[in-house]
């Protein structure tokens, strides 16, 4: 079994969102074969816990409105370090780019298949961690600090 043309869907639309909010290291897994409870994991990474949220609200915002698709669980919010959402074929994972280092989600399902990804989000790999926002979450050019 592998991700369905669904879930690729799902992880495309909610990678881009993530990429349009400055995200880095974007990575997506095909997860089929070792999980039952869904098909794929979306891992994006921020520099500050305003950014986690806001590029999970963006993800939010974007499947919904694209795909009319709502999270069944939203997980870690409050903190705002980790935040998780829930699709059922997809599990989104926004995390502080410390948390990310710490628990290396990537390491462990490194031996899962790696999902298409769109150029945007492909191209955050060599984003670099310290990206300023603003009070929504939006990157701050050089020249506006």
């Amino acid at each position: 079994m592998t991700a369905t043309d669904r879930s690729q869907e799902l992880i495309t639309v909610a990678a881009q969102a993530a990429a349009d909010k400055l995200a880095h290291d974007i990575i997506a897994f095909d997860v089929s074969e070792v999980l039952s409870i869904t098909d794929a994991f979306l891992i994006a990474s921020a520099s500050n816990d305003r950014q986690v949220k806001s590029i999970a609200e963006e993800i939010e915002d974007q499947l919904r409105e694209q795909l009319d698709i709502k999270p069944v669980r939203r997980e870690g919010e409050r903190e705002g370090r980790w935040i998780l959402l829930d699709y059922l074929d997809i599990v989104v994972h926004v995390q502080h780019s410390e948390e990310r280092s710490f628990y290396s989600l990537d390491r462990l399902w490194k031996d899962c298949p790696e999902l298409p990804l769109p150029a945007d989000a492909l191209a955050t790999r060599n984003r670099p961690e310290n990206v300023i926002t603003d009070a929504a979450g939006n990157a701050v050019a050089e020249d506006e600090r």
